[in-house]
This record gives structure tokens, sequence and C-alpha cells, in this order.
């Protein structure tokens, strides 16, 4: 057994087990829940930051290293630098996941990120001036073993002893109490939030309430159904017309305008007219004038200040697409018990 697995004590060692391949543990990621809650035992949960980036599973084999994101898609070529910090590793057989982030002015920046998720030439990707970093908060494979059903604290010590951390590799730290502390003060650092997650909990391979969303502003994704003209001296369009699942129904969440660069309203313009469609994609009657409507296949990522009582987004603002999420995922996410 390895000396890492060694380590661990004669109940921690009987939750192991022969792993599936990396890939099969790798399909299906753990996904935390919505959160506004704030009372936390103390010792039965650990905090993490909330990070603005894009989730990523690496897997590494006898097949070499697999970047992967939460949609199975293979990501070595946008990230090569990843994969030869964790084809470097003296571990050989590891599956773990983690957050993909770039930083702007000591603050995780998704708008800078997005300058790298759409490049899929290695050589490109190595070229880029985005430097990135990823955050490892997880391991679910570690030589043969599936480490999945162990406690997560038990997860994150094999993961700090498992690796080596050097840039662009950094292991994700956590505190152990005082989560409503933590979040006043990541809000006062401008951070996204937090995540609370079950110290005692295994990892499970769907949404749980194990993992907990705390977050300081609103914001999440939507689908792009369509878009309106530009006016004046601005150039691709005017706004998105942004829609979120409702069953099969996607569902109208209302427009957004701002957040824009030049280069981004000329690129999504021309992605909007290859997915041009003469029908309307939202279940809903949507009253804006000389609308042009798309296949609902792009995914945008969306801050706002709230709901308002008819279901449209107030003061949303464009903060870059998402590559990493399905458009039939998205739905309008709800603090469960509150209704919003």
């Amino acid at each position: 057994m390895n000396r890492l697995l060694s380590s661990l004590s004669p109940d921690e060692q009987r939750l192991l087990s022969d792993a599936p391949t990396g890939g099969e543990l790798a399909a299906q990621p753990m996904l935390a829940t919505l959160s506004d809650r704030r009372d936390f035992d103390a010792g039965g949960w650990i905090f993490e930051r909330k990070l603005d980036g894009v989730r990523m599973l690496a897997v590494r084999d006898e097949h070499g290293v697999r970047l992967l994101s939460r949609g199975g898609l293979r990501q070595n070529a946008t990230y090569p630098e990843i994969a030869d910090a964790l084809a470097a590793q003296e571990a050989a057989d590891f599956v773990l996941d983690g957050e993909v982030v770039a930083f702007s002015h000591g603050r995780t920046d998704f708008a800078r990120l997005q300058r790298r998720l759409g490049i899929t030439d290695e050589r490109r990707s190595r070229a880029s001036r985005v430097a990135v970093t990823y955050y490892v908060f997880d391991i679910l494979r570690l030589e043969g073993a599936d480490v999945t059903r162990l406690p997560l604290r038990a997860r994150k010590s094999l993961l700090r002893r498992a690796l080596s951390y050097h840039a662009p590799l950094r292991f994700t730290p956590h505190r152990n109490e005082g989560g409503q502390e933590l979040l006043e003060r990541a809000c006062e650092h401008g951070w996204e939030g937090l995540i609370a997650k079950r110290a005692a909990g295994g990892y499970q391979p769907r949404r749980s309430g194990d993992w907990l969303k705390l977050k300081c502003a609103r914001g999440q994704e939507f689908v792009v159904g369509g878009f309106t003209e530009p006016a004046g001296s601005r150039t691709g369009f005017g706004a998105l017309l942004l829609g979120y699942y409702e069953g099969s129904r996607l569902r109208y969440a209302g427009k957004v305008g701002t957040g824009y660069d030049r280069a981004t309203l000329r690129d999504i313009r021309d992605r909007l007219d290859g997915l041009a469609t003469a029908r309307a994609p939202f279940a809903d009657h949507i009253r804006e004038h000389a609308a042009h409507w798309a296949r609902p296949e792009l995914v945008a990522q969306v801050g706002f200040t709230e709901w308002t009582r008819e279901g449209m987004l107030r003061h949303p603002r464009f903060l870059g697409l998402r590559e990493d999420k399905e458009p039939g995922e998205v739905v309008r996410e709800r603090v469960p018990g509150s209704g919003t």
C-alpha cells in the first residue's frame, strides 16, 4: 500500500476500495448548494474561499495527464502549464478536483480568465500573458485506491502530502471555525464568498448539502437566447437576452447590456450570428423590439443585485462566457426554503 494510504487510521483504511478508472471518477464532480446559513457548529465544518474561476478535474494514470472540464471536455491545450506541473509530480496515479483562476490586483478575476478559456491551441496558450493557477481542493483517487468515502479532513490531509505545490499549482487552504466572521471578512475584501464543507463528509458525485455556497453578492449563469441591435457608436450588439431552464422550458430573465469591451462585443456577435434562428427559444413572450434570436447554446456568467417581483434581473452586468457549463444545467439558483 502507498505510504500515505498506510498512514491512515485502521477505520479510515477500511473505507478505501479499488478505484474505477480516473475518467469514471472524474465524470461527475460534487456540487455545492446555495445557502444563506450562518450558524455552523464548531469542528463540524471547514471553510474555503469561493474562487471566481472554472471547475476542473485532473487525472493522472498510465495514459498520462488529462485535464477535464466539469462537462468532461479535455482542457490540456488550454492549460498546458498545469498539465506539465501535474506530469512532473512524484505521484503517478491520482484524480484531483479544483478550480482554475486568473488574478488581477490580488483577486481572482473571471473576466481576465475569459481570455484563456477559448484558447484551444497549445502554442497560443503558452504565449498568453494571462497566467493561471490551479487551486486543488479535493482528491478522489490515489495510487489505485478510491478515497471518496474518507472524511473530508482525511482527504485534504492526503492531498496536501501527495503533491508538491509550486506555481501554477496551489493547495486550497481552509479554516476550521468562525464561518460568519470569515464570510464578513471575505465580503469586505471583495471575494466571491465562502464554501462551507462538512468535515466528516465523503465526496458525493452530485449536488449536496454537505457543500454550501455562501455568496457575498448575487450572480449565476444564464443561457443566451438572443440579443438586441447596438445603438449609436456601439458595435456588436446592444444587450444579451438571458434565460434559465425550468424543466424543459427556457424562462426569460431579462437582458444585460453592460460589462463588455469592444473585442467581446464583436466576438460574441460573431458567435451569435452562427447560432441564428427565426423562432424565440424562450417560453415567455418577449417584448423586445427587433430582437434577434439564437439557439440557446451559449452560457453567460452574470452578476446582479436582486430578482424583481416579476422574475427579472435588477442591475445585471456581464462577467464572461462560461465554457464549462452546459445550457441544460442552468436553472434559477434559489436559497433552499427562502423562495428567492
